[in-house]
């Protein structure tokens, strides 16, 4: 099972331009770690997509195994892991954040 799951997340990580592995949604956070992600992946008002880790017990179990990040959140911009919260919060602050987000999806679309 753990094969069929890195398989599965990095079909997930390679399909979308940005992805957030959470616990969690956006919209219903259960972690304020998460949240204060999701939040500042949203204030660029670019798409991306959300992965809630308790939805499926396997990417939860083994998402720590795919990059050797053993926390959540987990945010992958154009198949690179960027990491979590902080790094995430770092980058919006500094502007980067949009920047990354509309390179990867510009990428996407071609």
């Amino acid at each position: 099972m753990k094969e069929q799951t890195l398989e599965l997340i990095r079909q997930q990580v390679t399909e979308n331009p940005v992805v957030i592995y959470m616990k969690g949604t956006p919209q219903f956070p259960m972690c304020g770690f998460s949240s204060r992600a999701a939040q500042a992946l949203a204030s660029t008002g670019l798409p991306f997509a959300v992965v809630n880790i308790f939805d499926d017990e396997n990417i939860y179990n083994y998402l720590p195994f795919y990059e050797d990040w053993p926390t959540f959140p987990q945010i992958y911009i154009g198949g690179e892991l960027i990491g979590g919260c902080d790094i995430t919060l770092e980058l919006y602050e500094s502007g980067e954040l949009k920047e990354l987000m509309k390179k990867a999806i510009d990428a996407a679309a071609q």
